[in-house]
């Protein structure tokens, strides 16, 4: 009777939605970019990160009010710190708002032979929005 509730328990830890890898190859899709604009940046590990910091100093010193940076997974960190070194370039005249959360990424499943079908499977994957906006002008509190 105590090796039914084993048994059961190690079924219930399989995640039926992953495919192995032996019969498909995993083809991950891009994932869904919520807004779109010139004030949006997304934070990825390939980019230059004196790149990013540029187009984001540009941003702010040429009168745009509030940028949005986003980042996923690996990013994440990238992005927190884009967004504290902009902290301490724009000093006092700079707040930071933070949200965080999880974003579906979809992985196309391609089979290595005819006979398998193909599939999809969803991951969930961490995710930063981080709200740079402006409290005072630049030269205000010189």
């Amino acid at each position: 009777m105590g090796d039914e509730n084993i048994v059961k328990k190690k079924q219930d830890h399989k995640n039926p939605k992953r495919f192995p890898n032996k019969k498909h190859v995993i083809k991950k899709r891009l994932p869904v970019r919520p807004i779109e604009g010139d004030n949006v940046i997304y934070v990825t590990k390939k980019t230059n990160f004196k790149a990013q910091l540029d187009k984001c100093c540009d941003l702010l010193t040429k009168g745009e009010n509030e940028i949005i940076l986003h980042g996923l997974g690996a990013a994440i960190q990238r992005c927190c710190n884009l967004a504290l070194q902009l902290e301490i370039l724009f000093s006092g005249t700079c707040q930071i708002e933070v949200n965080t959360g999880t974003v579906d990424v979809i992985d196309d499943l391609e089979p290595l032979t005819d006979d398998v079908d193909f599939g999809a499977q969803v991951r969930h994957t961490s995710s930063i929005h981080i709200r740079i906006f402006r409290t005072a002008l630049l030269g205000a509190n010189k």
